[in-house]
């Protein structure tokens, strides 16, 4: 099948990139390194790949793994998957190898395609299973008991492009979960050109528009809020393997680009560069960031370096697709620490436990509906029954809305820490220290931190006549999470304090931080 032959009214995401290739072939779609790739040999490749993966076995339907840092290669995977009908799955490659396997396995993945510098997690996530598993690495060189891109690219054979409907999956994005282990997030093709449609409205992204990628295309951020909004736009992306606030910088001035998705603590890097406000931003119109209040005199410094951006405070989750509110441009100061309102196509209420709706002032649970919101997660049919009870998707986190229908966060009832931009779960954490023989009970909250914004801290009860330290269960911790996720310090208690129900009362841990 060729590029003009893939039906313009597939949802299916190659079939976005595949209308660009045919339209505007020599246009970059990413620059990396220096090197651009257009959208016709992205597409080129994407199905050379998705020909590869076809041939040993991977078909419509079944999880392709990516474990990467930031490159070219990562989307090319993405919509190789796609290609073929499949659904490819990012993993943050932060984890623990454990934590990688885990999921590994309970997606039931065909394959795993891998960043050469992570080729050692990769192996070492998949000993005992790599007879099960198509692993390639993207190196030109092979490694050890894995393919290469290059290799897969190398077929003779042309795989059937499959269409794929509004409901079909496009990706799975495992993210942090109450029950201490990480859940599927299904996000459909649908839900993606929701989203899509609805930021492009939203920010009037085109296919002038150059956005840089610096945040980890592991998470939505970094992938929804920039990539694949401009690549729906035809618009370039500037891909970042990781982050450095002075490269940032010189990459925003140097190629002037017009948008960039922050988080918190990439902004406060920014921001205490020395020379900051004498660089020349002005290309920058829309500036999208993790939604911390910050300081108005913080507000009016940023407004300062970013003299024509617009620095939009945003509220949103995996399982959304992210990018639910904004806050508008004109309201940045009036409106001091909301997350705006919902973009297009979102609905979203605030209700109390018994599932009623709340008027304006009040605070409860904030919930969604509407067709960018997930589709479940995978094979956990329980936590989807609950997630969407009453019709609507419950987010776990608390706010509350103004009279003019402005969102603020109050609180998470998941008790999920916000590291940096990464969700921690507190019950993920306590879970690992419970599997310690020592250990009677923890409990894990969020400390406040200038840097991160928060880290874990544990507070543990130790089972009588056990001798144990907070070295020992540092230790324990960091052969199972990844470093994020290690609590920062441990306090050792007598008792866990508690309501009458038997709850531990998390709130007087976190005063005592």
């Amino acid at each position: 099948m060729t590029l003009a032959e893939v039906p313009q009214t597939d949802l299916n995401w190659f079939a976005v990139l595949a209308h660009h290739a045919i339209r505007t072939p020599e246009k970059a779609i990413t620059v990396f390194e220096g090197e651009a790739t257009t959208y016709k040999a992205m597409a080129l490749r994407a199905a050379a790949l998705a020909a590869g993966l076809s041939e040993r076995g991977v078909g419509p339907g079944e999880v392709v793994a990516l474990l990467s840092y930031n490159c070219p290669e990562f989307l090319e995977t993405v919509f190789a998957a796609n290609y073929l009908g499949a659904i490819a799955m990012p993993i943050n490659w932060r984890l623990a190898a454990l934590e990688v396997r885990y999921i590994i396995e309970h997606s039931g993945a065909r394959a795993v395609v891998c960043d050469d510098a992570l080729v050692d997690l990769g192996t070492e996530a998949t000993k005992d299973i790599e007879s099960s598993l198509v692993r390639v690495c993207m190196s030109s060189t092979h490694a050890d008991g894995w393919t290469t891109l290059t290799d897969l690219r190398a077929t003779s054979i042309v795989a059937e492009h499959a269409s794929t409907t509004a409901d079909d999956i496009h990706r799975l994005m495992y993210t942090s979960g109450t029950t201490g282990r990480p859940k599927g997030v299904m996000i459909t093709h649908g839900n993606l050109a929701w989203k899509n449609l609805a930021h492009l409205i939203e920010f009037g992204f085109t296919s002038a528009d150059i956005g840089l990628v610096c945040g980890p295309l592991y998470h939505v951020g970094a992938l929804d809020l920039t990539t694949t909004s401009l690549i729906a736009a035809g618009g370039t992306v500037i891909i970042h393997r990781s982050f450095e606030a002075s490269d940032v910088v010189s990459e925003l001035e140097r190629s002037k680009v017009t948008t960039v998705w922050l988080a918190p603590t990439m902004v406060n890097a920014i921001m205490e560069l020395p020379d900051i406000e004498q660089r020349d931003l002005s290309s920058l119109r829309v500036v999208i960031n993790g939604g911390e209040k910050m300081p108005i005199p913080l507000i009016q410094r940023i407004q300062r370096v970013f003299p024509l951006a617009w620095f939009a405070d945003a509220y949103g989750l995996t399982e959304t697709v992210s990018g639910d509110t904004f806050l508008d441009r004109d309201s940045i100061v009036n409106k001091l620490g909301s997350v705006g309102r919902p973009c297009l196509y979102l609905e979203l209420d605030i209700w109390d436990s018994e599932g009623r709706p709340l008027p304006a002032g009040e605070r409860g649970e904030i919930v969604m509906r509407g067709p960018k919101v997930f589709k479940g997660y995978w094979k956990d049919p329980d936590a989807t029954l609950a997630a969407f009870a009453g019709g609507w998707f419950h987010t776990g986190d608390i706010g509350v809305r103004d009279d003019d229908g402005y969102l603020y966060i109050v609180d998470r009832l998941k008790d999920m820490i916000i590291s940096g931009g990464e969700n921690i779960a507190s019950s993920e954490v306590e879970r690992v220290l419970y599997e310690h023989d020592s250990v009677l009970e923890a409990a894990v909250v969020g400390r406040p931190d200038d840097r991160w914004g928060a880290v874990p801290v544990a507070f543990v009860v130790v089972r009588q006549g056990a001798a144990v330290t907070a070295d020992m269960l540092f230790e324990h911790c960091r052969a199972q999470l990844g470093r994020f996720k290690v609590p920062k310090d441990i306090t050792f208690l007598n008792a866990l304090p508690r309501n009458p129900s038997g709850k531990v009362l998390k709130r007087e841990l976190r005063s005592s931080t």
